[in-house]
């Protein structure tokens, strides 16, 4: 078995993993903050972007909150005007949530800044690097998936 937690070289690994995230969430705040909308507003909109016609449950697992979360996150979008809702055609009572017009104009304004912060985050790691830890947080990632 591992070390115990007592004579690690450093700090844990979980340490290490929520500094990054306290890190970027920083500037991504930062980042967003004259756009007026909030990281988790931007995350649900990037995920809309990869993926149009979500319903509120979907997003809100594939954005990372709670359902109750989502359904403030979508009003705030919608009175934003960054999403569209609309009924799914097949399924009648269902609505689709979509990017609209001034959500993917946001995303394009975005997009630069949000690349920014993780060129400086990667900055020194050579492409075999960058690729090896995109699989390595994957599969950490699906380790811990319900």
């Amino acid at each position: 078995m591992g070390q115990d937690a007592g004579h690690r070289d450093g700090p844990s690994l979980l340490y290490a993993v929520k500094q990054v995230e306290l890190a970027v969430r920083a500037r991504l705040d930062e980042l967003l903050r004259a756009t007026g909308i909030t990281v988790p507003q931007w995350t649900a909109l990037t995920v809309l972007a990869r993926r149009e016609g979500q319903t509120s449950a979907e997003l809100a697992r594939n954005a990372f909150v709670s359902a109750q979360a989502m359904g403030d996150l979508v009003a705030a979008l919608e009175r934003g005007r960054w999403i569209v809702r609309r009924p799914d055609p097949t399924h009648g009572r269902r609505l689709l949530i979509g990017l609209s017009d001034e959500g993917r104009a946001l995303l394009a304004r975005v997009e630069p800044g949000a690349a920014a912060v993780e060129e400086q985050m990667l900055a020194g790691l050579d492409p075999e690097d960058r690729s090896a830890l995109r699989a390595l947080l994957n599969r950490c990632r699906t380790n811990l998936a319900p």
